[in-house]
């Protein structure tokens, strides 16, 4: 499957097959990929909470608004932003570019976010979005479909999975095969209504 095929085919979809297990192989490909997506100054704020638990799984259903698919989908993937990955030992994240490249970066990455937490948290939020979107279509072509999802009780879900004070959630991806194939679309709007080219 090319990418385009994966881009149109692709959609969100709730009725899984709960007996599918995906092997550890798949999950392992499936997040390398996702870790190749991008980030501010390579600071890859995500961090991917893989609940494997079902015990846990069921106590995050039902702080979901009972919805099946995060019991009933082969992988539930709760993606969080480290709003202060900046900051911790930023020379980790350019360790294979040139010196001076490494000092210029890090000097940035410093003067960029601190005192600044609206950047550190729309860093954080752009990133994890990215990473959500790479994860979806990576599922699409291994034969997988997902869902995003931001309907849950955010407060609950952190104290749920133990959540560190200087994260946060940003959504759900459930990975899994589907029952059945999603709805028609519900309805495109043109592209001359989003799309404006130079200025509104």
């Amino acid at each position: 499957m090319n990418v385009t095929q994966a881009i149109q085919s692709r959609r969100s979809i709730k009725s899984f097959d709960a007996t599918h297990r995906m092997t550890p192989t798949e999950i392992e490909h499936l997040l390398s990929l996702t870790m190749l997506s991008p980030t501010a100054f390579n600071i890859q704020h995500w961090r991917f909470v893989v609940v494997t638990d079902p015990a846990l799984r069921a106590q995050i259903r039902a702080v979901s608004w009972n919805q099946a698919q995060v019991t009933d989908a082969s992988l539930l993937v709760i993606l969080t932003a480290d709003l202060n990955a900046w900051q911790k030992d930023p020379a980790r994240y350019w360790v294979n570019a040139p010196q001076p490249v490494s000092d210029y970066l890090v000097k940035a990455i410093h003067d960029y976010y601190t005192d600044h937490p609206q950047a550190q948290r729309d860093e954080g939020m752009r990133s994890a979005g990215m990473a959500a979107m790479t994860l979806m279509l990576a599922a699409k072509e291994m034969g997988y479909d997902t869902c995003p999802m931001d309907g849950f009780d955010f407060e609950a879900v952190a104290k749920l999975i133990n959540l560190p004070a200087d994260h946060v959630p940003v959504m759900f991806v459930v990975v899994g095969k589907a029952l059945e194939e999603a709805k028609p679309r519900g309805g495109q709007l043109p592209m001359d209504e989003v799309v404006i080219y130079n200025r509104f």
